[in-house]
């Protein structure tokens, strides 16, 4: 079992989580922003609530499971069904990072697809994973990834 009470702990828990979390959240269309307020608020969530886990596997789990329902809450929230964002009320956009044309294209994909994809190719989950992690059946995980990777194709031809 493992036990978050220490700051190392948490220090492991930042360096082994935070990158799989944020591009979870960005599959959802959310700002970095908000990627990392998601990702801090787990964090927090975990350490205080010193949560125990029976291996490694089922501790990410939880966490990926944490940051899908994160961010399914904050796009549904009333807040930010009334909001601008903020790229739309600036006269002059930043420049904005630079990803690989495979990332965005992913990020380009309706929510569902790109969570799934994510899940199944750069966590290497599986399908019944994926399912449990994005709260779907099995077959429901099977047919997002399938039109997923038919649009993934079609893009790349194009």
């Amino acid at each position: 079992m493992t036990e978050w009470n220490s700051a190392q702990q948490a220090g492991r828990f930042v360096e082994a989580y935070a990158d799989p979390v944020l591009r979870l959240c960005l599959t959802y269309y959310l700002t970095r922003e908000d990627a990392q307020d998601i990702c801090q608020d787990i964090f927090l969530k975990l350490l205080e609530e010193n949560r125990q886990f029976r291996d490694g596997e089922h501790e990410k789990a939880f966490v990926l499971r944490c940051a899908v329902n994160a961010c399914k809450d904050l796009l549904k929230s009333a807040g930010r069904r009334r909001t601008v964002p903020m790229e739309q009320a600036e006269r002059v956009p930043a420049p904005e990072r630079e990803d690989s044309g495979l990332t965005e294209l992913i990020r380009a994909l309706p929510r569902h697809y790109g969570a799934a994809v994510y899940l199944f190719y750069y966590e290497g989950y599986s399908l019944d994973e994926v399912a449990r992690l994005c709260g779907c059946t099995p077959a429901a995980a099977r047919k997002r990834l399938s039109r997923a990777r038919k649009l993934l194709k079609m893009e790349v031809v194009l």
